[in-house]
């Protein structure tokens, strides 16, 4: 299937080649997209001890200290006992004293409604579905590598049958100025021989061009530049045997689908959650403090209390209500969403699988076609060799050839892209499907780390 592209680029065995299965392992560690999906699901996963929290008591420790001065002024009035004169008296008190206490309160909540355990289980959906999404991506990056990859194995081979068709056209005008120098053509025929050859100098510069915007695309989605590739070995052996066993397995695994359905799945528990405010609520507070110089007469008091509460919510001005509905709609659009991604997987499943059969039905067509024109232009060849034919004749039937080849080059191009497209639509698209080289990502790694975290501001790598 890969010969003509073995061929074209001369690839077989050169030492510095690089192979597709490199590219992906590359983009699979170091892809920044795919990087920064596994960034978002290591923040969905704190969602689930944010959920927990819920079980936990919060403990709070208050302290205070002042200075506090207090003046008193007493008077009294003159008075006359028996003669005796009394005068009038004025006193004045001051007391300064230092306030101070600190204490410790500790609240629990025994029942919420069942608001704790519906967060715990709409957070356990979510980073399930984010870990769905993150395979998703994974396949859509392996998927670019793959394509950008087979670009560049394309335009390179491309390339050097422009430049081989540039030699030939060489040649085809070195034999016409000959022959038009001992009078079999005309001046006709050579200049119609030099413009294939400058016209050729053109295609070989936009080849060229292509090249380097493939090449500028692969550095783009792997993180570094390419060298000379080599052929791409095939993944026939990897992909289903059918259009119905593709389609059924897409719609029963496909990352895009499960993540869908894990959002169903937290939108109907979000429901719950709102629901939650509607039910009593019961909670312990267990408080204690200890206050010094609160007055002159006291220096120390302590207080130590215990106190169980229960909450009956009435009507809340309609809120929960709202939210409530508002939820439901919610879960109604997740399950609409979830529909329309399984028509669209199962609509890439359909298109990648038309692609691989039309690709190597080229393939088939392509290099029945080389072999015709070839024979055709070595026959044209023969007869202008003895008059039956014109230079414009030879250089046509040379033009059908590089056109031939280069359908060939482009249909095994399109096959192998139409392969990875059929693997990422039945969600088979990863690197341990592949069997890359690269250390695996595992997303449960993170999660065990923080589920049941109680403290600590420290990522699990040290950040």
């Amino acid at each position: 299937m890969l010969a003509g592209f073995q061929l074209a680029l001369g690839l077989g065995g050169a030492a510095n080649a690089q192979s597709l299965e490199d590219a992906l392992a590359r983009a699979y560690m170091a892809n920044p997209t795919l990087n920064a999906q596994r960034a978002q699901v290591r923040a969905t996963d704190e969602q689930v001890p944010q959920a927990l929290s819920g079980y936990r008591p919060t403990v709070t420790v208050t302290a205070d200290v002042g200075r506090a001065r207090t003046t008193q002024t007493t008077q009294t009035e003159a008075e006359n006992l028996g003669g005796l004169a009394i005068p009038a008296t004025k006193t004045k008190t001051t007391d300064n004293s230092t306030p101070r206490g600190a204490g410790i309160t500790a609240d629990q909540t025994l029942f919420d409604g069942f608001r704790t355990y519906n967060t715990v289980r709409s957070a356990e959906s979510n980073v399930l579905g984010a870990r769905e999404q993150l395979t998703n991506s994974e396949q859509n990056v392996l998927f670019d590598t793959a394509q950008a990859y087979m670009d560049v194995l394309r335009d390179y081979a491309i390339l050097d049958v422009r430049r081989n068709n540039v030699d030939v056209l060489k040649e085809e005008l070195r034999a016409a100025t000959q022959r038009f120098e001992v009078g079999e053509v005309t001046r006709t025929d050579t200049s119609q021989a030099q413009a294939a050859v400058e016209g050729s100098y053109t295609a070989v510069s936009q080849a060229e061009a292509q090249l380097n915007t493939s090449r500028a695309t692969y550095r783009q989605v792997v993180g570094e530049e390419i060298g000379r590739p080599r052929a791409a070995r095939s993944i026939d052996k990897l992909l289903p045997k059918s259009l119905n066993e593709a389609i059924n397995l897409s719609q029963a695994q496909h990352p895009a689908i499960l993540a869908a359905f894990h959002g169903v799945d937290a939108a109907n528990l979000q429901i719950r959650v709102f629901e939650a405010d509607l039910y009593p609520q019961v909670g312990l507070e267990a408080a204690f403090q200890r206050r010094y110089d609160s007055s002159s007469q006291i220096t120390r008091t302590t207080d130590a209390s215990v106190v169980g509460r229960l909450t009956f919510p009435i009507y809340q001005g309609g809120l929960v209500s709202s939210r409530v509905r508002q939820a439901k709609e919610t879960a109604g659009q997740r399950r609409l969403e979830a529909d329309i991604s399984r028509d669209q997987v199962r609509q890439a499943a359909v298109s990648a699988w038309g692609q691989l059969q039309s690709a190597t039905s080229q393939i088939q067509s392509a290099q029945a076609q080389i072999k015709a024109n070839q024979t055709a232009l070595n026959g044209v060849r023969e007869e202008a060799k003895v008059g039956q034919r014109t230079t414009l004749d030879v250089l046509n039937a040379q033009q059908a050839v590089l056109n031939a080849r280069i359908t060939l080059i482009q249909a095994q191009r399109d096959r192998v892209v139409a392969a990875y497209a059929l693997m990422s639509a039945v969600g088979w698209l990863t690197a341990s499907r592949l069997g890359l080289a690269a250390a695996r990502y595992d997303p449960n790694a993170h999660y065990e780390q923080v589920r049941d975290k109680w403290y600590g501001l420290r990522t699990p790598d040290g950040r």
